[in-house]
């Protein structure tokens, strides 16, 4: 059997965290077993379904990397992969399905649906509809053959029930005393989320339905539909949902959900697919960085854990820095470098690009978040146009700022060649005769040079800044304190 599995979002909204990690755990398990990870759109919601939200989805799917072999925007064998293009299939369906006696057209009213749930209750019998408030077979036919509308609803076999090893969840079952007979079809022609869903599934050859927990008790009905088709079950895992560090369903009252927001704020999408494998999988050799080469290898569904996960973006900034020191510095230059120039407003020239990969190493080693990086470098191509306050207060206000600029300015003003080494030198010998521990003597240079106490280190800096830059800043720090 070749491994088929399927990542179907609708277009309502922007990709959720939870929806991309679906998405990734899909991935995994079809290129573990050598199978076919397939992208469809479920965008029978017309009302809500956007080509805006439709291109979100697409882009952060390639943003991740998680490329699709077939399926939506991509092509393959069973057309568009897009539901709004399949009405006419999953109305055939139906009407077969009705046919065959598995489903009928329905007739029955709100009022008369409320009525059959009292009844139920009053009598202490389930509530699930079964068909029982729908007018007479003479009736339903003509009716429909006046072109009355109604909907299409499948016929739940009862007595009996719907059992399935679910990878993840173990073994379920739903008694079918509690399964309503299911709308299909809408009375405008639309299929139910069920009937479409099912009928892919069953078209496409999916041979495991990987996805989110919410959906579970769905699951008795799409195995009922795929049997009524003469289809072959999948295999089902459904997966915990993600939880906020207060334990209750991810969701923005804790912050951002949609990945877009994550990309903007500076996450690499290593880093973001490592941090999601980790929400619910083990990956084994206890270790928390993994790349998605390595990820692949080593999936396995059984490994998933049932228990919902904590989405805590403390860890993924964590897991963010490391990624950000293991690249290598010409790539992490290619990735800042346009936030570096949107930050200035303007394009580094060459010289200037050098000076950036000059300090990549090091600035690397200090960022947890891609934006940060152009606060950190922002001095060493362009004038200061104010201080930190915090930093002046904290650093410049005090009896050793004066004396350490003072004693700055004479010792690099001396030097003969301008390197880091030659600054460190210079430098640690100022400290030694003023007097000065390393933190009271170079901090006041740092704000000088930089504006702030935050900045790459101080002697790297300065031979990025150059002799020149660096003594005029140190004279005009020096003149405000007067």
């Amino acid at each position: 059997m070749t491994v088929r599995v399927r990542f179907a979002p609708s277009p309502t909204g922007y990709l959720h965290v939870g929806s991309a990690r679906t998405a990734l755990f899909n991935y995994l398990f079809a290129h573990h077993h050598g199978g076919a990870f397939i992208l469809r759109s479920d965008d029978t919601d017309d009302a809500r379904s956007t080509e805006e939200f439709q291109q979100d989805i697409l882009t952060h799917l390639r943003w991740l990397g998680l490329d699709w072999d077939e399926g939506f925007a991509k092509g393959g064998p069973h057309g568009s992969y897009r539901q709004s293009d399949r009405y006419g299939r999953y109305a055939d369906v139906a009407h077969t399905l009705v046919r065959d006696g598995k489903a009928y057209y329905s007739f029955a009213t709100a009022d008369q649906l409320d009525e059959f749930r009292s009844n139920a209750r009053d009598s202490q019998t389930s509530p699930a509809y079964d068909g029982s408030m729908e007018p007479s077979y003479e009736q339903v036919a003509r009716r429909i053959a006046d072109g009355e509308k109604a909907v299409v609803r499948f016929r739940v076999p009862r007595p009996g029930e719907t059992s399935f090893s679910d990878v993840v969840r173990g073994e379920m079952r739903f008694d079918h005393a509690q399964v309503d007979d299911f709308v299909i079809l809408r009375s405008d022609g639309t299929p139910t989320y069920h009937l479409a869903s099912t009928v892919d599934d069953v078209d496409y050859g999916i041979t495991h339905v990987i996805r989110g927990e919410d959906i579970l008790s769905s699951t008795p009905k799409h195995i009922l539909l795929t049997e009524a088709m003469g289809g072959d079950r999948a295999t089902y895992a459904h997966l915990s949902l993600l939880l906020g560090p207060d334990g209750k369903k991810l969701s923005k009252r804790h912050g951002d959900t949609a990945m877009s927001a994550y990309r903007e704020a500076g996450y690499l999408p290593d880093a973001m697919n490592n941090y999601l494998a980790l929400l619910g999988w083990n990956v084994g050799e206890e270790e928390d960085v993994v790349s998605l080469d390595e990820m692949v290898e080593r999936f396995e569904l059984e490994a998933v854990s049932r228990n919902p996960a904590v989405f805590d973006t403390r860890k993924l900034e964590w897991l963010n820095g490391v990624y950000m020191r293991e690249m290598d510095d010409d790539a992490f230059v290619a990735v800042v470098l346009p936030l570096v120039e949107e930050d200035l407003g303007r394009e580094l020239d060459p010289s200037e690009r050098g000076t950036l990969r000059s300090m990549a190493p090091l600035v690397k080693e200090r960022t947890k978040l891609l934006p940060e990086v152009a606060a950190q470098v922002r001095f060493l191509f362009t004038p200061i146009e104010g201080y930190d306050d915090a930093s002046w207060s904290t650093v410049m206000e005090t009896p050793e700022a004066p004396a350490a600029l003072d004693g700055a300015a004479t010792a690099l003003g001396a030097i003969d060649e301008w390197s880091t080494a030659a600054i460190d030198g210079a430098l640690r010998g100022m400290l030694e005769t003023a007097g000065l521990s390393a933190r009271r003597g170079l901090q006041p240079i740092r704000v000088a040079v930089s504006g702030s106490t935050v900045s790459p280190p101080l002697f790297e800096s300065l031979e990025a800044l150059g002799r020149d830059e660096t003594l005029v800043r140190i004279a005009a720090a020096r003149a405000r304190l007067g």
